[in-house]
């Protein structure tokens, strides 16, 4: 699970100011090591991987299968009023806005909240990382925001980690590298240069935008790193083995193999309890409702189909849109997602609220927010939804598309303390706080 952590804002004139402090400019240098990738092998290793799969059962709690009320409540933006809807004893308030593209949350060992914001989709190389801090919950305010990194190439997410010998690093993943810059408490700015850890292929359809997918996504797990690297594309057979794959190095970028294959966009993972998870979006030529776009629980070594095979409604489907080339994946060698989420609803990021302290709504229950459909006709997403295995999705927060009218985009669930979260939306440029008062 991502680490809790503590952060807010201020708005009108006060908020005016704080924006005012965010557009700070910074320069950053570079080490251009080279890093290379290696390829493990798949065909052979996959029956035995799905049979090790199939006689495994999810480690974690069950939810109590509570019932929900909800309620609906005004939030007010700048430019706009609307309506959100979540469950009785929930209050959800606009902590923070003025963001262009604002993407994760990441806490730093003193407790400061580190955010990503990918800027807009007309210039993709004018990415920053901002500093929140002081956070007062009863206010749902941060003291300050700073920018301490800027002039970025789609800035997804941040990882902190401190090495064996007591040394904190900051992980960032852009488009073409993951860069790490060893972290002091309290800096504003990096005060060590950056550390090139590995390179990505970042070019694809949509080139002004970075290609197909230009997010990557840093998980660090028992002195390991993972980086998820999305397709190049909408459906083909690659050429270069790192994409639509999960890929596993040491701290320092070497010994670099493949965690997982045929992953085609996974724009989060977490380790949760020892199990990889991953959020995972399809292609996009199959129907308005195929294919599943799913939350997995990754298994090493596995393929997850993509572009031969795709899930739908429980089963592993064969895409005959092309006559592809491989002769080796069969469905069977498919593993089953942990839990469908609809076709086109864009999962992205997601916690797990694990444990009793936990208000029994969302008790041992994965917190998925879904970005919602590219096309606004097609309308799946635009929420956040409650999941556990073998339970339906179920709504618990939304409202950000009414009537072919987006109000906003959820991007981001990001754990605070034992009753309450952040949400951030990346079309509105907004940070919100929930709270669960049961």
């Amino acid at each position: 699970m991502k680490e809790v952590f503590i952060g807010k804002f201020i708005p009108s004139l006060a908020m005016v100011l704080l924006l005012a402090s965010c557009v700070q400019q910074l320069d950053s240098t570079t080490d251009k090591d080279s890093k290379s990738y290696s390829k493990e092998p798949v065909g052979d290793t996959l029956q035995t991987i799905n049979e090790e799969l199939a006689s495994l059962s999810s480690n974690l709690e069950p939810p109590i299968k509570a019932t929900l009320s909800f309620h609906n409540q005004s939030i007010q933006l700048r430019d706009t009023t609307f309506d959100l809807t979540l469950p009785e004893k929930w209050n959800i308030s606009v902590a923070q806005e003025g963001f262009g593209r604002l993407r994760f949350l990441s806490k730093s060992p003193d407790g400061r909240i580190f955010a990503t914001d990918m800027k807009n989709r007309a210039d993709n190389s004018r990415g920053k990382v901002f500093i929140l801090d002081g956070f007062d919950k009863s206010t749902a305010k941060f003291d300050t925001c700073i920018t301490y990194l800027e002039k970025l190439r789609n800035p997804n997410n941040t990882a902190f980690h401190r090495d064996t010998s007591g040394v904190d690093w900051l992980y960032i993943a852009l488009t073409q590298k993951l860069v790490r810059y060893k972290y002091i408490k309290g800096e504003t700015i990096p005060s060590s240069p950056e550390q090139l850890v590995a390179e990505f292929p970042d070019y694809g359809l949509s080139y002004k935008y970075g290609g197909w997918h230009l997010t990557r996504t840093v998980a660090i797990h028992n002195e390991k790193v993972y980086v998820s690297v999305g397709s190049s594309c909408n459906a083909c057979e690659e050429k270069e083995p790192e994409r639509a794959s999960i890929l596993e190095m040491d701290l320092d970028g070497k010994n670099v193999n493949h965690y997982a294959y045929g992953v085609r966009n996974a724009v989060d993972i977490n380790w949760i309890q020892g199990a990889l998870y991953s959020t995972n979006m399809g292609a996009d030529h199959l129907g308005d409702d195929a294919p599943d776009e799913a939350l997995y629980q990754l298994e090493r070594g596995a393929h997850y189909g993509w572009p031969y095979f795709y899930q739908q409604d429980g089963e592993i489907r064969a895409d005959t849109s092309e006559n592809w080339i491989h002769d080796s994946l069969l469905a069977e060698d498919i593993p089953l997602a942990y839990a469908e989420l609809g076709g086109h609803s864009a999962p992205l990021g997601f916690e797990f609220f694990e444990g009793d302290n936990w208000p029994e709504s969302i008790r041992n229950y994965f917190l998925v927010a879904l970005h919602g459909s590219g096309y606004v006709r097609i309308g799946n997403g635009y929420n956040l939804v409650r999941i556990a295995e073998g339970l339906e999705p179920e709504p618990v927060i939304s409202g950000w598309l009414k009537e072919g009218h987006r109000f906003g985009r959820p991007t981001d669930v990001f754990i605070y303390d034992e009753n309450s979260f952040f949400i951030t939306d990346d079309h509105a440029g907004v940070l919100y706080f929930v709270e669960i008062n049961e």
